[in-house]
């Protein structure tokens, strides 16, 4: 039997809930979830990467109590790795052992060969028959690394919350998992596919936002530090760069500041620590020396100028 999940019963409780475990989302992203649980309807995330995407999915988890099935989504990816495929090697085994036992018989065995106990679940087939007792968390995640076409193997999905296997037909949830799905937007997706999904941008957080899911997610963070790195981190995103620093960076940053026992930023820490925040070499070359210098300066007042006015 399906236990169901026990979906918060206002945006004002589900942001409650995902705050109590350090995820900070803004009213709209709020309601947007809210929405996707209360109408049992898949969720599309898109935004740049690092801006906490795939985070809402793992937290969404946590706060329902039930199982994250993850689908990390690349180029090349297909139904036998993302639904399902046949354990040949184990079908194998069963027509020697029927053929050693003088029992092999052309019909039957096909029959019987093709049945559940020689299936192999893939992801999405086994978020629509959870084991733990409740409908889990599935995430596709990076649906836009995938080939265009595997986008067609999720319609039905997304649809009727069932996929077909040819020889076993339609499979479909008792109780339909909680669906999101995230895009960097390396390339449009579908629209046939977000038709099903309720739709979310995600932007880069806003100074307030970012300090504080910096203060919540960064052990032993000074609100000092947590000040500068976020302010850091905006004036950073001022700067036409080849990939801006997401989120995710910023905490990564954050916490490496901490491990080196740091209680403010200076240029040569930041020089020092510039790869956690850019991952690529034009961008680092690009904000060195003179830039870094008047971005730091720039940071510098406006932390003191916020932590002046909390």
């Amino acid at each position: 039997m399906v236990e169901t999940l026990p979906v918060p019963r206002s945006v004002d409780e589900l942001q409650q809930a995902l705050a109590a475990r350090h995820y900070v989302a803004d009213r709209g992203l709020a309601v947007s979830i809210f929405l996707a649980l209360r109408l049992k309807r898949p969720l599309f995330l898109e935004g740049e990467a690092g801006v906490g995407k795939t985070e809402v999915a793992k937290t969404l988890a946590v706060a329902l109590d039930t199982e994250l099935i993850r689908l990390q989504c690349y180029e090349g990816l297909d139904v036998s790795h993302a639904v399902y495929e046949w354990n040949y090697s184990r079908q194998l085994l069963e027509i020697r052992l029927l053929e050693a036992a003088h029992e092999l018989d052309r019909a039957g065995t096909a029959k019987h060969l093709f049945t559940e106990p020689f299936l192999i679940k893939r992801p999405l087939l086994r978020a629509l028959e959870p084991t733990d007792g409740r409908p889990p968390v599935l995430l596709i995640d990076e649906i836009d690394r995938a080939d265009e076409e595997f986008e067609g193997y999720l319609l039905e999905l997304l649809s009727d919350f069932q996929v077909t296997i040819p020889e076993l037909g339609p499979i479909r949830a008792s109780d339909p998992p909680v669906v999101v799905i995230t895009s960097n937007r390396t390339r449009d997706v579908h629209d046939a596919l977000k038709r099903r999904c309720l739709y979310c941008w995600i932007e880069y957080p806003d100074f307030d936002k970012e300090l504080r899911i910096v203060s919540a997610k960064v052990p032993g963070v000074s609100a000092r530090l947590a000040e500068q790195v976020t302010a850091f981190v905006q004036e950073l995103r001022t700067v036409e760069l080849y990939k801006a620093a997401g989120v995710s960076e910023t905490l990564d940053w954050a916490a490496a500041l901490v491990a080196l026992d740091r209680e403010t930023i200076d240029r040569d820490t930041i020089e020092q620590t510039l790869g956690i925040l850019l991952k690529n070499q034009e961008d680092i070359l690009s904000v060195r020396g003179e830039r870094l210098q008047t971005l730091l300066a720039r940071a510098l007042v406006r932390g003191t100028s916020s932590a002046g006015s909390a």
